[in-house]
């Protein structure tokens, strides 16, 4: 595929009129929205921001590169922007951004359009490029460059080939330093090249002999063979996410971000040719996971976990959730003992034994790795099971517990990892098949019997008896407080902070109040920006009215993140409106007694509650109030 297959003028912004890094992305995403290249301009512009959330695309050298590849996309498309003021983008160095390279790859992409992106990726490392893109006029100077660039990269990458082929005829000349690397990052679209492209670029100038496997979208390309591994001097893993860690057992290894082998080649060459890298060890760090987490503060390391255990456990909680609340509607009709009855009911109790073992298991996982998932899991079992302890208990120590067994069990193989690394090679197989499953297991269940489980079944037990005895007023108060919760962040700690406090009392009392205030809560931003738009045409672009409109169906469907692209951009009037009317329709569930049996579905489990009209009716006063709020109070909008 041809470079300006890629690049097409009629998509390229030769002044960009934006001045902060969101308005920047929205201006690039109408312009691909204008032209057919996405359909969907709020799922692209999510995906941009996850991107972002995770490090900025802004890799500095004035040059940024958001990318996405998802459904919305219907082309293979990279899209040029110039700004001639300057972008501040969170830059990687700081430092305004000129150059932009909006990549969007299909959720199919092939490998034609892969390799295309790939290599148009590795062209950006080249400074007289860069160079002679700033001063570019016209989309056909860009195309130009860009094929002059391609066909000199063509020139180099024959001759490589060619001095590859010479090297196989004659021997291997094992006095010149070799070393391999892996780069990759989450999307595997423009940093994992750029990183090859640099690393490689730098050893030959270097005089070193290197081999770099690529973890992209199109898979492992260059794969690293055993003897690869073997001879070379050290390993460089320049990645922002998992790759395959363990062959590298023994070897001295860096382990850095991509844009560190996109920034910093040299660096990272000589710190591998002087054996500066730690050896690595596979069973203590499976993925070096640890040395990263030091660079993490204390709550983002805390809440990645809790989130892995969370999202493993959401399954358990929406099928069994939902299933159980379908037999209790059914049971109104057919009677308690029908087949039909019994076989959902008791396969929603089924997925919900699961729930707190999950959580716990998966919490650990991500804390201490595989070697963790045993203990963890009997640990949120013994947590989810009203077991005769040194405080006897009629109540299990539950959610609650579930969490404390988690990041014990954890934090534990994490200790033993630690205590045992020292343990002579020989008995090195003796951790993953002995020592962490008995020992783990051992501390992990002293701990959840004697300390764990008997403090929160008394905790779990005074909970129950807490809202068994809630006054309305304290009831309304506490809706209300979950369900603009649910709206503070849209998804974030305080979102599933609400929703995992009301999972916990729902499957602990199976009292769906909580869970009819926060499911109340988070429909109201995206309905209240979609009615907002709708009432207030003036106060939104047309490009943001196109967004708003997905966001009934967002909304409706309880899925609060279709708010998060007008949060970003105008988070003062959004967010403010939106936990208004999410603590008043979070609240009036409550004044009205409302429970929603199932954990999850928006307005097509509003059935299953027991008022479901008033249900319905707390919403919409939440997402009405919210909209008017958000539409006076918002500016006109100017349209790009």
């Amino acid at each position: 595929m041809n470079i300006q297959d890629l690049l097409l003028k009629d998509v390229m912004i030769m002044d960009l009129q934006a001045t902060t890094k969101e308005g920047a992305v929205d201006e690039m995403i109408a312009k691909y929205q204008a032209a057919g290249v996405i359909t969907d301009a709020t799922l692209y512009r999510k995906d941009i921001l996850a991107r972002e959330a995770q490090s900025s695309t802004g890799i500095g050298e004035g040059i940024a590169m958001p990318h996405a590849k998802d459904s919305a996309v219907q082309r293979a498309t990279v899209l040029f922007a110039k700004s001639q003021n300057g972008v501040e983008y969170d830059a990687l160095d700081g430092q305004p951004v000129y150059l932009f390279f909006m990549i969007a790859a299909p959720e199919g992409a092939n490998n034609t359009h892969l390799q295309a992106l790939a290599g148009l990726s590795s062209l950006l490392i080249k400074p007289q490029l860069v160079a002679d893109l700033k001063q570019a006029q016209t989309p056909d100077d860009v195309q130009a460059l860009f094929a002059k660039a391609q066909a000199a990269k063509d020139a180099e990458d024959a001759q490589e080939a060619a001095k590859e082929a010479a090297q196989t005829a004659v021997a291997t000349d094992d006095t010149k330093p070799f070393i391999v690397a892996v780069t990759a990052c989450p999307t595997g679209i423009a940093h994992t090249y750029m990183a090859e492209a640099a690393l490689k670029e730098t050893a030959a100038k270097m005089g070193i002999d290197i081999k770099v496997e690529t973890n992209g979208s199109e898979g492992v390309k260059h794969r690293l063979t055993a003897d690869d591994i073997n001879r070379a001097t050290g390993v460089i893993i320049a990645a922002d996410k998992k790759v395959e860690m363990p062959r590298f057992d023994g070897k001295h290894l860096l382990n850095r971000p991509v844009i560190d082998g996109i920034k910093k080649p040299q660096e990272l060459i000589q710190k591998t040719l002087d054996s500066e890298g730690t050896i690595f060890h596979a069973t203590e760090a499976a993925t070096g996971q640890e040395a990263d987490a030091d660079k993490k503060s204390l709550w983002s390391r805390v809440y990645q976990d809790l989130m892995n255990g969370v999202s493993n456990m959401l399954p358990f909680v929406v099928g069994g959730g939902i299933l159980m609340a379908i037999s209790f509607l059914l049971e109104q009709t057919v009677g308690a003992h029908s087949t039909t009855f019994i076989f959902l009911n008791s396969l929603g109790n089924n997925a919900f034994n699961f729930l707190i073992p999950v959580l716990a298991a998966y919490i650990a996982i991500s804390i201490g790795d595989r070697p963790a998932l045993m203990p963890g899991f009997v640990g949120g079992y013994m947590a989810s099971q009203a077991t005769a302890s040194v405080l006897s208990s009629k109540s299990p120590a539950g959610f609650l517990g579930g969490l404390a067994a988690g990041f014990i069990a954890g934090w534990v193989i994490v200790g033993l990892k630690k205590a045992f690394k020292n343990l002579p090679q020989t008995l090195d197989g003796l951790k993953p098949i002995l020592i962490f499953p008995v020992l783990g297991l051992l501390i992990v269940g002293f701990i959840m019997f004697f300390m764990v489980n008997p403090i929160f079944a008394q905790i779990n037990l005074w909970l129950s008896t807490f809202l068994t005895h809630l006054g309305a007023g304290n009831a309304l108060l506490l809706g209300a407080l979950l369900g603009g919760m649910m709206s503070v962040d849209m998804g974030g700690p305080f979102n599933k902070a609400a929703y995992t406090f009301a999972i916990g009392v729902f499957t602990t009392t199976k009292d769906g109040s909580l869970m009819a205030a926060v499911m109340a809560g988070g429909m109201v931003p995206p309905l209240a920006i979609a009615v907002a738009a709708t009432l207030f045409k003036n106060k939104f672009t047309g490009s943001e009215r196109k967004q708003a409109f997905a966001n009934y169906v967002l909304g409706l469907s309880f899925i609060t993140e279709g708010a998060i692209p007008f949060a970003a951009t105008d988070p003062l009037h959004v967010i403010i409106s939106s936990v208004i009317g999410s603590a008043i329709g979070g609240g009036l569930t409550q004044l009205w007694g409302i429970t929603v049996p199932a954990p999850h579905g928006g307005i097509f489990v509003a059935p299953l509650a027991n008022h479901g009209l008033l249900f319905v009716l707390a919403v919409l006063i939440g997402t009405f109030v919210s909209a008017l709020i958000l539409g006076l109070w918002r500016p006109v909008a100017k349209e790009i």
